[in-house]
């Protein structure tokens, strides 16, 4: 793909800046905060911030390429905006491993994620650089039940983060839908056995994937029918893409069957944060992992939301999986407070009207294998509309956490 493409793809969005030669792509739903950290940036542009070294052009070409000038934000776990520092080699290596993993010589995308994400400017990247097609569609008409016309319905793609993914499934129509498409891509998170059992007796064909905006999106994907035989592994590593799993020293190798921090090379990296150092085409995640015997990657959490909570650690996510097993709430987040005495404590939030008494809480957690620690001392009700979801229907789980702090 040249510059030229990706800059004019990147210009029709209609959510890329531009400042000292680099491309920044604008989230319109950022904080006051987060809109005075970008600020911030942008007066550093002129400052010492290198882009980086220059590569070669093709002869065609009229000036030379600045490596990372296209900037993606990530925000993270914290809330912080950050941009990863990519370009048109680096989101192209990441189209050509996406094609060869799948088999596919055009890539046609029915596109429900916002251009200023990762996962959405992908879909457009990928279907610019095969000659396929690109289908945005605002995913609360898809919610709603408008689902667009699909031709040569073999061949379309789609991305769901697992929220998304289980609002469908709650839609016969939509879930009929679905079935058309060749591959949908769940990321952004992990599904839990409830929602991965609901997809798979839906017979969606359903791949679960597994990527950041420091990688040009997915790294590892399983392979069609994977998931419909009971794989929940987010896959093999793709072509483009290496996969370590490192001890806390983030620099030794741990052995297959062993959890540790998910490690990333390859061509599709990005070539550094705006501001800082450049990665060399490498990166240390804040994710848990092992990868099995077969090669397959599978997560386990993220090491930055490890709670100690009366001196013991505790995993979030293992909790939230646990009572959503239950199939007693439609949605589910667990975070941490701090507490006087056990240093943090757990607390359940879920949508009001669903509301659980004392007695109810007890039973349900009784029948549960959480340990004393495992176990939320407090569950919330939050009304609906106050979940505090970006515009993939990502939770942001810093925010939800002011929330509950605030109450």
């Amino acid at each position: 793909m040249e510059r030229v493409q990706l800059e004019q793809l990147v210009a029709a969005t209609g959510s890329a800046e531009q400042h000292g030669g680099f491309t920044f792509m604008v989230d319109p739903y950022w904080t006051p905060a987060q809109r005075k950290e970008y600020a911030q940036m942008q007066k550093s542009v002129a400052g010492d911030c290198d882009p980086g070294p220059a590569s070669p052009r093709p002869a065609t070409s009229q000036a030379k390429i600045a490596q990372g000038w296209l900037c993606l934000p990530t925000g993270g776990s914290s809330g912080k905006v950050r941009f990863a520092r990519h370009d048109e080699m680096t989101l192209y290596a990441a189209v050509q491993g996406f094609c060869t993993h799948f088999g596919l010589l055009q890539v046609n995308t029915v596109d429900v994620l916002p251009p200023w994400h990762v996962s959405g400017l992908m879909a457009r990247v990928r279907s610019a650089a095969t000659g396929g097609q690109h289908l945005a569609w605002d995913w609360k008409r898809l919610e709603n039940g408008e689902h667009p016309s699909l031709t040569d319905k073999d061949s379309w793609v789609i991305s769901l983060v697992p929220t998304q993914l289980q609002r469908l499934l709650e839609q016969p129509a939509a879930v009929a839908w679905l079935r058309q498409m060749k591959i949908i891509l769940i990321g952004g998170g992990p599904m839990w056995p409830t929602l991965a059992a609901a997809a798979q007796s839906a017979n969606l064909p359903i791949v679960i994937c597994y990527g950041m905006t420091e990688t040009a999106a997915m790294i590892t994907a399983q392979l069609p029918g994977e998931f419909s035989r009971g794989d929940r592994s987010s896959g093999l590593p793709m072509p483009h893409a290496r996969i370590g799993i490192l001890a806390d020293d983030s620099t030794s190798a741990l052995h297959q069957g062993e959890t540790g921090i998910v490690g990333i090379s390859g061509a599709s990296v990005m070539r550094g944060y705006f501001g800082g150092p450049p990665c060399g085409g490498s990166h240390v995640t804040a994710d848990l992992g092992f990868m099995d015997s077969g090669g397959r990657l599978h997560l386990a959490g993220r090491r930055d939301e490890i709670v100690i909570t009366g001196g013991e650690k505790v995993n979030p996510r293992e909790v939230e999986a646990a009572l959503r097993a239950t199939g007693r709430f439609s949605d589910l987040a667990v975070v941490a407070v701090p507490h006087a005495e056990w240093g943090q404590e757990l607390l359940a939030c879920y949508p009001a009207g669903q509301e659980l008494s004392q007695t109810e809480i007890g039973s349900l957690l009784a029948g549960l294998n959480l340990s004393r620690q495992q176990r939320p001392k407090r569950f919330l009700a939050f009304a609906y509309e106050q979940w505090p979801r970006n515009a993939q229907g990502k939770l942001n789980r810093a925010a939800l956490r002011e929330a509950v702090l605030a109450r």
